[in-house]
């Protein structure tokens, strides 16, 4: 027994000298990298995708590890399974959605994405899908008004919006594929709307039941753009948040001019309407004590049967 011992101990020790024992160790210690590497990676392509566990570690392992791929792979199969579920969706209602709304510089678009339920529309990747649609519909108003001055006042029902493309990248009709496959709801890009003013004009915006957490693009079910001038400038802000949301509240369907009388309960002209924020005075009545007027405004209620053409 003593012999036995001391023979496996001369072995052990002979292995260690050899390094047989330290490859083993470094084998093991490696295996152990690699698999926390596997986890890493897997978090990252799951954090940076959307898409579920199974299939960003099918596609990690497919490309033994190489995110890069792996993440260029996992979109082109949901693009193709997008537009497969898309076709399978496409006789569905969509409803539902949001208002997406973005103001620049002497420059704003409003935008209409739907979807089938308000649970989507609530969605971080549908609200992705919203923002890429305004800043490509600005993207687009930008490059087709360079040359233009004055008033510049554009629409784009969804089958023109669909062609647009994100930057250099896809196209919204491609980027709609790709959300469907994602959320499994069918959804349009129903109309946007951009408008472009010199500087001595102003745009004021409105979105009523605004989606939380969004900063760069105001989102909600009701949306409206105010183009005024005059005013004081410190309450620019101010004051085409309150003809804002009157438009929003009153929906009123035409301009009117500022010496219109009302015709009662059923004003549809916006200047005689009763001012929601001040039901003592009229809309026009109120510009006059702000030394200011509305030259042009733009309404767009989520899933409002509209006609061919945004006016």
């Amino acid at each position: 027994m003593k012999m036995s011992l001391t023979f496996l101990f001369r072995t052990v020790t002979k292995d260690f000298v050899k390094g047989n024992v330290c490859q083993h160790v470094q084998s093991l210690h490696m295996g152990c990298q690699l698999l926390a590497a596997d986890k890493v990676l897997l978090m990252k392509l799951r954090k940076s995708t959307g898409y579920t566990f199974i299939n960003c570690k099918k596609a990690l392992e497919k490309f033994d590890n190489d995110i890069t791929q792996a993440e260029t792979w996992l979109h082109e199969q949901a693009q193709k399974e997008g537009w497969s579920k898309a076709n399978k969706l496409e006789g569905r209602k969509a409803k539902e959605g949001l208002i997406g709304l973005f103001v620049g510089e002497n420059a704003a678009v409003m935008v209409e994405v739907n979807c089938e339920t308000d649970f989507v529309a609530r969605n971080e990747k549908f609200q992705q899908l919203v923002k890429d649609v305004t800043f490509a519909t600005l993207a687009h108003h930008r490059s087709k008004t360079q040359s233009q001055e004055g008033y510049v006042k554009s629409a784009l029902a969804g089958d023109e919006l669909s062609k647009l493309r994100m930057g250099e990248g896809a196209s919204l009709a491609d980027q709609v594929a790709l959300t469907i496959g994602r959320l499994g709801e069918n959804m349009s890009v129903k109309r946007a709307v951009t408008v472009g003013v010199p500087a001595e004009w102003h745009i004021g915006s409105y979105v009523h039941g605004t989606v939380s957490g969004q900063t760069e693009v105001a989102m909600g079910r009701y949306g409206a753009l105010v183009i005024f001038q005059g005013g004081k400038e410190e309450e620019w802000d101010t004051l085409g948040r309150k003809l804002g949301q009157h438009i929003v509240g009153e929906a009123p369907l035409s301009l009117g001019n500022m010496d219109d009388l009302p015709c009662g309960e059923s004003e549809t002209r916006l200047l005689p309407q009763t001012f929601l924020a001040d039901p003592s005075r009229t809309v026009a009545q109120f510009l006059r004590g702000q030394q200011a007027r509305v030259l042009d405004f733009v309404r767009f209620q989520c899933g409002e049967k509209v006609g061919e053409e945004v006016e």
